[in-house]
């Protein structure tokens, strides 16, 4: 089976959950028996190593969304049949609407019905028209959770039995983190006591109200904020919201890290909180949980799902309940003990090899199925 994977959609360091479900699951893929691969990319990941996967680029810029559309309607089927692959998989929630192939869509969320805030300019207003008409163009569709698949009934009135749930997985650090006192000295967190969200600025993922939340424990607890994410044109806002709130000196905004760095945080962490109002997978809980970092979340969309029991949920809507997680993280030594083991098993559960044989799966049933 020869399989195209649509990454048109890719910038590397600046698409977030998508590009780590793109860089995890590729190779695994590769690994599984009957299957070749061909990645087709735009111009900014051209030199991107795929673990051997040969990739096209195609003539067009990812962060150009005109651009972008362009290369996956008029660019990519063409490309693909040329290729000759039986099945071209869309791995970021829109898909060419025409091509020999068998189309399988993953669709991550629904994020520009639900939460529409979180899209800027042209991007949500393509999304609003093309996340629909691939979801109806593709044999199969992918959703990342049980959450994501309801959402796709609901909203889209997609027929379940087209949908196959496949979740993401974790993986473990594969290197070496960046030693404590370098990140510390680098990021200018001092001797304080770290509390990480890892988190994209985009207003979905609800930073505004975890400010507030930091706002209210007292100064002399308060610990420093770390919000590692990709930079959008909402950050400013969080800065101003963070100026106003009186926490603008207790919170670091690094742009997306690498994984070293990230590691390193999440090692020096005391706790992970994750407020998003809306997810479709939820990935920072899962890899705060497998690195042993206690984990508060909100308790909307896939997060209970993927967290299970082993993290403190709270309503994102509601400042005092935020406030009070992180408070009980912070000050109980005994419960992040017990979110700590519990996470770790969580985690286990979850696996990119899984990932890479239900996708496979799902690909099987895509030729299995009239066109």
């Amino acid at each position: 089976m020869h399989v195209g994977l649509n990454l048109v959609f890719l910038v590397p360091g600046e698409t977030g959950g998508m590009e780590t479900y793109a860089r995890e699951l590729v190779p695994r893929l590769a690994a599984v028996d009957g299957v070749r691969l061909t990645a087709f990319v735009a111009r900014e990941a051209a030199g991107v190593d795929w673990g051997g996967v040969p990739a096209r680029a195609l003539p067009v810029s990812a962060r150009n969304r005109v651009d972008w559309v362009r290369g996956e309607q008029r660019h990519l089927p063409g490309a693909a049949d040329r290729a000759g692959c039986d099945v071209l998989h869309s791995l970021a929630s829109t898909a060419p609407l025409h091509g020999r192939a068998a189309r399988v869509t993953t669709i991550h969320d629904l994020n520009y019905k639900l939460v529409p805030g979180t899209h800027f300019g042209l991007r949500g207003l393509g999304m609003r028209v093309l996340v629909p008409a691939a979801a109806r163009r593709s044999r199969r569709v992918i959703a990342i959770s049980a959450s994501t698949r309801d959402d796709l009934v609901e909203h889209l009135r997609l027929d379940t039995r087209r949908i196959d749930v496949v979740p993401q997985g974790v993986a473990a650090p594969a290197g070496t983190p960046t030693p404590e006192a370098a990140l510390r000295a680098r990021l200018g967190l001092g001797e304080r006591r770290v509390l990480l969200s890892a988190s994209a600025k985009r207003p979905h993922k609800n930073v505004a109200r975890l400010l507030d939340a930091l706002a209210g424990i007292p100064a002399e607890r308060r610990p420093v904020l770390v919000v590692p994410g990709y930079p959008t044109p909402y950050e400013a806002q969080l800065r101003a919201h963070a100026e106003a709130a009186g926490v603008a000196a207790d919170v670091v905004w690094p742009a997306w890290l690498p994984a070293a760095d990230l590691d390193g945080l999440y090692a020096i962490a005391t706790c992970a909180v994750f407020p998003s109002l809306y997810e479709g997978f939820g990935l920072p809980v899962l890899e705060a949980m497998a690195r042993g970092v206690p984990v508060a979340c909100s308790d909307r969309s896939s997060l209970p799902e993927v967290a299970g029991d082993a993290a403190l949920l709270f309503d994102p809507e509601d400042v005092a309940a935020i406030r009070a997680a992180v408070e009980r993280l912070l000050g109980d030594a005994e419960l992040r003990a017990g979110l700590m083991a519990r996470g770790r098993a969580q985690a286990t559960r979850f696996s990119w090899e899984r990932t890479a044989e239900l996708t496979v799966a799902s690909y099987r049933r895509a030729l299995s199925e009239p066109a």
